[in-house]
């Protein structure tokens, strides 16, 4: 099927409903297991040999736990949890004492900032550009983690309940899987485990924000309560929001018995008009109560 090769916005712009309700989803940690190897054996392990912080390495490696797995900035994409994870080194006694030097990222900031998709066929162009050395470097190292992922992550199944639960959604709902992570690396991945069958469109970080990708894809095709996003983190979350439709939370620690509420009782009642309301707030209460804000060595 071609249309999940090489997806472009105009892909989401032109999208074709064919049923009256659109459910996005996001993949690493909520469809995927992925989200610790990834993060632990790819993304952190090569912050600390690219900027050489191995004189600090238990200290950084839990920044960027608590940046990208453990905290309400989960699931956001990957430079501003580079910027966090250093940002959150930057006053730590133990840092300080350490004499390691940590890098600025002033240019990071301002390519977070710029409002392009957040990719790095974006950063390739400025890098291009500019000839900025800060981002040279940044692209560098987003470069080694998508070969060191497709390295690394392989015969990762799909969370139990996963299959069951797209196969309800696909019966009566449009679907595309809408993340933060590079395109490549999902179509690998949804490919791998045939679930490319379930979701119309695969749409990565070059395509932009995960609200971009919602927006683009329903608006003026589905009324805001025939909306569903299902994801793991808060930024699948405000994306719901950002459209004003549903989200169903897939809990950090807790999936596969998310995925089996959501196939038990949580679509049909998306599906049948009683998502909304209590039962929806109580889902997001409990998900918003598994994820701090403050890291854990500021408040001890």
């Amino acid at each position: 099927m071609n249309q999940h090769r090489g997806q472009t916005t105009e892909d989401l712009i032109n999208f074709k409903p064919q049923h009256d309700a659109f459910v996005g989803i996001d993949s690493d940690g909520c469809v995927f297991p992925t989200m610790e190897i990834k993060q632990k054996q790819c993304f952190h392990k090569l912050i600390v040999s690219h900027w050489r912080l191995e004189k600090i390495e238990r200290y950084a490696r839990e920044a960027a736990e608590f940046a990208n797995l453990y905290s309400k900035y989960r699931g956001r994409n990957r430079f501003p949890c580079l910027l966090l994870s250093i940002d959150l080194l930057r006053n730590r006694p133990e840092v300080l004492a350490s004499g390691v030097k940590l890098p600025a990222f002033t240019s990071l900031k301002k390519f977070i900032d710029s409002g392009l998709p957040l990719g790095n066929p974006a950063l390739e162009q400025w890098v291009r550009e500019t000839g900025d050395k800060e981002l040279a470097s940044i692209l560098q190292w987003s470069k080694d983690v998508n070969s060191e992922i497709a390295r690394t992550v392989k015969n990762v199944a799909p969370f139990k309940w996963v299959r069951e639960s797209l196969d309800f959604v696909r019966a009566q709902a449009d679907a595309i899987c809408v993340s933060q992570t590079p395109t490549e690396a999902l179509v690998r991945e949804w490919q791998e485990h045939d679930l490319m069958g379930y979701v119309k469109i695969i749409a990565g970080q070059e395509l932009g924000t995960k609200q971009e990708h919602l927006h683009l894809a329903t608006q003026g095709r589905y009324p805001a309560d025939r909306i569903l996003m299902i994801g793991d983190a808060p930024g699948d979350l405000s994306a719901a929001r950002g459209v004003k439709g549903h989200f169903f939370p897939i809990n950090p620690g807790h999936e596969e018995a998310s995925w089996e509420r959501f196939a038990k009782e949580g679509f049909n009642k998306f599906i049948d008009g009683t998502y909304g309301g209590a039962y929806e707030q109580a889902l997001i209460a409990e998900f918003d109560r598994l994820l701090p804000e403050t890291p854990p060595w500021i408040s001890r």
